[in-house]
């Protein structure tokens, strides 16, 4: 499994509730199980009732407001017309990887053999699978999906809603945007028109097809709740997406799978929910997706800019908080800014001078307040190019020049 170096550490501070309780969409052997509905009160119900009562004695001829998903095509079918259309596009990914089990090293002493012999415990090997969607790009057998749907795999199967199976080759991965290319030998394949994921506005209708928990070919539909969701907002402060919320119905399995307009373009791609919370699903849109894919398919990787810093948005309270924490350790005076806390070793954060309790306020003249704002100035810099910074040290501005290095990515075996 691949894990990345936190180089834009998040906010700590404010968002250790929400780490462990994302979940992200594909749908492994453990299988998870949704709460049920809760229900409306018999009481609560009756009142309901009544006051819609009072409203139609207060106007007699209301006028019927057809549902948003409706008046937003104006067709009541237009979902039956977009999965016609699209469906075929859509596939089911499959994959599978070998886990060897690490003998303790006593057990390798020569000591313990002499006891134990042949009854000492062996490496073992469990295979373990998954499921996840996917949609085709091109028609010669691209197909993009998550990478935590293939990461680590031994073996990858894309099934065709027409039911053909192919063997799937990974051309690349991207743990830190989750977007991963796979290429099947096939041709003349159904493809998705793409959609300008920059022009979405909460309200929009949407559709998102996919395998929840192993149900192929599932449908659901809803709007857009919001967009732009840092990384951070949910808790997954490891990746570098501004996502859009959904509330379609979205599962285990789900992951990788296109999130539609009412015209049929996917904007986006489904790949995470917060544990117990209902209506709360997450996508990438496809403009990240597209940029990624594209990369991964001419080099098999993609390297983001790296600094090497933890950072945190520093207000008022989390400024005491720290104060508190660190004592002298940490020596700052402003009240706002995005505050350094830790600078790795040998980084091009360190190269350059930058420490812990400078405090940022610009990076290449435009500034910052939020940790967000400074992962994604960073995000668009240049490897290699310096990066100017402006931060406040003992009350003084200072400009640094930063040259960003390649984020560094360990493989975990």
């Amino acid at each position: 499994m691949k894990t990345t170096n936190h180089d834009l550490a998040s906010k700590k501070v404010d968002t250790r509730g929400l780490s462990h309780r994302l979940w992200m969409l594909s749908y492994g052997v453990a299988v998870v199980f949704l709460g049920s509905c809760s229900v409306l009160p018999a009481k609560t119900f009756e009142t309901r009732q009544s006051e819609t009562q009072d409203q139609k004695t207060i106007e007699p001829n209301p006028v019927i407001v057809p549902p948003p998903l409706i008046s937003s095509s104006g067709d009541p079918n237009f979902v039956v017309k977009v999965v016609q259309k699209v469906g075929p596009a859509v596939v089911r990914i499959d994959s599978s990887r070998t886990i060897t089990s690490r003998v303790p090293e006593e057990f390798n002493d020569p000591f313990f053999r002499r006891f134990f012999g042949d009854s000492a415990p062996q490496p073992r090997q469990q295979i373990e699978r998954g499921s996840g969607s996917g949609f085709i790009i091109n028609s010669s057998g691209q197909i993009v999906t998550n990478s935590h749907v293939v990461d680590g795999a031994d073996r990858v199967t894309v099934t065709l809603k027409d039911g053909r199976t192919f063997d799937g080759k990974v051309l690349g991965e991207d743990p830190v945007t989750d977007v991963a290319t796979i290429k099947i030998d096939a041709n003349n394949l159904p493809t998705l028109s793409v959609g300008n994921s920059d022009a979405l506005q909460p309200g929009e209708a949407v559709i998102a097809i996919g395998n929840p928990l192993g149900l192929n070919n599932t449908v659901t539909s809803g709007i857009i709740s919001a967009t732009g969701r840092s990384s951070s907002d949910i808790g997954a402060s490891d990746k570098r997406v501004d996502y859009i919320q959904t509330d379609a119905a979205i599962n285990p399995g789900n992951s990788g799978g296109p999130l539609l307009n009412a015209r049929g373009q996917v904007i986006a791609m489904n790949t995470a929910i917060i544990r117990g919370a209902q209506g709360l699903g997450f996508a990438i849109p496809i403009n990240t997706v597209q940029k990624i894919a594209q990369e991964l398919i001419a080099n098999g990787k993609v390297d983001h800019p790296y600094l090497g810093v933890q950072m945190v948005t520093l207000t008022p309270e989390i400024k005491e908080r720290i104060k508190n924490k660190a004592g002298d350790r940490l020596n700052f005076t402003a009240d706002e800014g995005v505050l350094l806390v830790d600078i790795v070793p040998r980084s091009p954060a360190s190269t350059a001078g930058l420490q812990a309790g400078d405090v940022i306020k610009s990076i290449n003249n435009q500034p910052v307040t939020k940790i967000e704002e400074v992962q994604k100035l960073v995000e668009n810099s240049k490897i290699g190019t310096k990066l100017p910074i402006g931060v406040e040290r003992n009350g003084q501005i200072v400009q640094v020049g930063v040259q960003p290095a390649p984020l560094p990515v360990r493989r975990e075996e």
